[in-house]
């Protein structure tokens, strides 16, 4: 066990240093001013940081995705899909109305709208789009075309939230996609796909048991924009208030007890389903269930200290990064697509994806491609929010052309590699992408356009890097296709070309 431990400590050590070094070293050039007690606090959250992974990715090896597995296989097995689907509804909207990564943008909206109706839309929009990526894995369905479908249906909905005069709210919407699957979601769905996938079977069983975090990324979207059709303006000026580090640190033991008690509540909710269904239908053995138990409690306190790390060190620091490099726009863009590409590796849950892929796979996508891949289209896609931000436009002239995008190489690249990369926009935007760049992103807009524009043009940074692995994943995929087509042709063409006498003839 402390082999495993030192094992995920030494990854997540890999993860988050490239990010505190960046920040560190910029806090002793004229680009940035820290106070001393602003960097000793960074320093020591990053360190509590690598920690918080650490336990988390442990936790989540023993508990989370050995819970999400045997309740996909075991309530399968059963072969009473209406139990199945009922109660992957349930644990759809349990899991994300406690998922930290909600909480954390509904409390940045709440002066524009209520946090606790927002959170239960999206719980209710991953509930439902949970079971509908069960019933696809049940009836062996495309991936692709029911994503086109559904957001085809996005965009249409859409359309009709500016022509209702709340356009504003567009790019909100698009972020409650990414921020639904977070570090608790992504391991007990991941491997409900897998755990279903699997005992159902068949030649495509490795393709089904992906894709259940793309939809489940759809339904937020479509919820929240259907809410937002009626949702009047707010006040702006309550957006963009963050304390500092001098004020977090002075309110610790109340910050230390609101993410325990939110991790708990997540934690509490998933473990207590999970047991009711071990008692009347899955009857795992002993030595199983105390396995899941001491799992729950590294993810449990991994969590807490990853959370209340974040929410003391880094977002204070990344709005006021944010707020004084917004006074130089190239220095901030370059910055952003330099930041965008080390902040991914400090996610939890791209750890937990991208083990699985190598797993399903079979080794054929490997876990350093996976990462390359994903850092290079998070750097790109905060660097074009930048962008965005700094010149004002709609959100929609990157996500139209980037889904259609995305959405076309689906017919030319493995039907796996479609159900990857659109897992991959999900996992991609997790706590560290709401709790460190978008407080960035809206100290940048403060300084630039005020306080008026922050809905408009800050938001929308989780939905950007929700969308640009889709692009890049398959295009690792098309890469791969193409690879193998060209050894084909190449060795037909020797093949063919190869001198007869060269031939030998066995009597």
């Amino acid at each position: 066990m402390f082999k495993a431990l030192f094992l995920k400590l030494k990854e997540s050590l890999i993860s988050v240093l490239p990010v505190a070094a960046i920040v560190l070293i910029l806090s002793f050039t004229p680009l940035l001013e820290l106070s001393v007690t602003e960097t000793v606090a960074f320093a020591v959250c990053a360190v509590f940081l690598i920690l918080g992974i650490g336990l988390f990715n442990l936790g989540a090896d023993l508990a989370m995705t050995p819970m999400g597995e045997h309740v996909g296989s075991g309530l399968t097995k059963s072969k009473k899909i209406l139990v199945l689907i009922s109660v992957c509804f349930v644990m759809g909207v349990l899991i994300t109305v406690a998922e930290p990564d909600l909480s954390v943008l509904a409390g940045q909206v709440k002066a524009v709208m209520n946090d606790t109706v927002l959170i239960i839309s999206v719980g209710v929009g991953v509930g439902i789009f949970l079971v509908l990526a069960i019933l696809k894995i049940i009836f062996k369905k495309s991936l692709s075309l029911l994503l086109m479908f559904f957001y085809m249906m996005l965009f249409a909905i859409g359309a009709l939230l500016i022509q209702s005069g709340n356009g504003h709210f567009l790019a909100l919407s698009f972020d409650s996609g990414g921020v639904t699957t977070g570090p608790i979601t992504v391991p007990f769905i991941m491997a409900l796909g897998v755990g279903i996938a699997t005992t159902i079977g068949g030649r495509d069983a490795n393709e089904n048991s992906f894709g259940l975090i793309a939809m489940c990324s759809v339904g937020p979207m479509i919820a929240v924009m259907i809410l937002c059709l009626t949702a009047g303006s707010g006040e702006m000026s309550g957006l963009g208030v963050y304390k500092d580090v001098q004020q977090s640190l002075d309110e610790f033991g109340v910050i230390l007890f609101e993410e325990t008690a939110n991790v708990a509540k997540a934690l509490g909710l998933v473990v207590a389903f999970f047991f009711i269904l071990q008692f009347i239908a899955l009857k795992l053995p002993k030595r199983k269930i105390i396995q899941i138990i001491i799992g729950i409690a590294y993810t449990f306190f991994g969590l807490v200290i990853f959370l209340v790390a974040v929410k003391i060190g880094f977002v204070p620091i990344g709005f006021k990064i944010g707020q004084q490099m917004g006074e130089n726009k190239v220095v901030l863009t370059i910055f952003a697509f330099i930041l965008g590409m080390v902040v991914v590796l400090a996610e939890p849950a791209v750890h937990v994806l991208n083990k699985q892929v190598e797993e399903v796979t079979g080794g054929g996508v490997k876990k350093i491609e996976m990462l390359v891949a994903l850092s290079l289209a998070v750097g790109v896609s905060i660097g074009l929010s930048v962008i965005r931000m700094i010149f004002g436009f709609s959100i929609l002239y990157y996500l139209i052309p980037g889904y259609l995008i995305s959405l076309g190489l689906a017919f030319f690249v493995p039907k796996i590699y479609t159900a990857i990369a659109f897992d991959s926009g999900g996992v991609a935007s997790g706590p560290l992408t709401s709790s460190f760049i978008l407080p960035l992103v809206i100290g940048a807009c403060i300084t630039i356009s005020g306080v008026d524009s922050i809905l408009t043009d800050a938001f929308g940074v989780v939905a950007m890097v929700a969308m640009t692995p889709l692009i890049t994943i398959q295009a690792l995929g098309f890469k791969a296709v193409t690879s193998r087509k060209l050894r084909a042709r190449i060795t037909m063409r020797r093949i063919l070309s190869a001198d007869d006498e060269q031939i030998i003839y066995f009597n």
